[in-house]
């Protein structure tokens, strides 16, 4: 595989052949199917899906269009196959081939490349990728896998997949977030801005506190973010011997729970303590009162 080729884009990686002056004046046909660009029909039962694939979701609503399309007017974009034995495995038109299938086509057009296994790798991921209809996380896990399996770096990632080198360093930063919270991006009940919000949260337990919490609707990015900010001046500013260990423990279970920075005064000369909960607008205290009642 040369990095200059891969370089040039997705088009570059399934280019046509280049002329073979010695090759025979009438080849077989099964040699003209492999070597050529032209679409041929393939028996949709022969083909597997890629093992490099980055889309995880494959929406039934999506698919169930697609193949109400594909019934009306056909396939107008061929699959792209490379041979595997006797099989065929898919480089590029998964959703295509998925949506054929529930429109009940035996044969579907097909274009063959012989590719390596690494070629074949990064077809997938970048037709995946260019096409933009990947969610944040698998967008952020295909680049991912550009970097470990190719040992490419950010600035190349970005230009193979004509993302910004920020774009790629904001997606995959989201991987650091536990699988709870991946999972709540990838179903689409928290966008990648809550994610990237989330990550300037260094306690795991809060971070998954908040992150239910917007994805019910009850926190913005911005909210995140003021949490996040305010956390750390309180982090930065406790006095270490302030309160015995328990009591730190049970200050530090209440802010987890309810995602806001709570203080614990002690009762003096007669006078009776307090504990102080804060907030900041009112769709922040409604979530510390369900909290609190439930």
């Amino acid at each position: 595989m040369t990095r200059n080729a891969l370089g040039r884009g997705l088009g570059a990686l399934i280019r046509e052949p280049e002329p073979n002056p010695a090759a025979p004046v009438e080849p077989a046909p099964s040699l003209v199917n492999r070597t050529t660009g032209a679409p041929q029909q393939v028996d949709i039962d022969l083909i597997e899906p890629s093992p490099y694939q980055p889309r995880t979701r494959f929406h039934e609503s999506a698919l169930a269009e697609l193949a109400q399309s594909i019934q009306a007017t056909g396939i107008i974009q061929p699959l792209v196959l490379r041979p595997i034995g006797s099989r065929y495995q898919l480089l590029a038109g998964e959703r295509r081939w998925r949506a054929a299938q529930r429109a009940g086509l035996s044969r579907v057009p097909a274009v063959l490349r012989e590719v390596s296994d690494e070629v074949a790798l990064e077809i997938t991921l970048v037709e995946n990728i260019q096409r933009e209809d990947l969610n944040p996380i698998e967008e952020a896990r295909a680049f991912d896998r550009m970097m470990s399996e190719f040992h490419f770096t950010q600035e190349e990632v970005a230009t193979r997949t004509g993302k910004d080198r920020a774009t790629v360093a904001n997606s995959v930063r989201l991987l650091k977030l536990e699988h709870s919270v991946l999972d709540l991006i990838e179903d689409g009940r928290l966008s990648a801005g809550h994610g990237r919000a989330l990550l300037a949260v260094s306690d795991p337990k809060l971070r998954a506190a908040l992150a239910q919490r917007a994805a019910r609707g009850g926190l913005t990015v911005r909210q995140i973010e003021r949490t996040a900010s305010r956390r750390a001046r309180a982090i930065s500013t406790l006095p270490v011997a302030a309160v015995d260990p328990n009591t730190r423990a049970a200050i530090e279970n209440l802010q987890h729970s309810l995602g806001t920075k709570v203080t614990i005064h002690a009762p003096k000369k007669g006078r009776p303590g307090q504990l102080v909960i804060d907030y900041y607008d009112d769709a922040q205290l409604a979530g510390i009162y369900d909290r609190l009642i439930h």
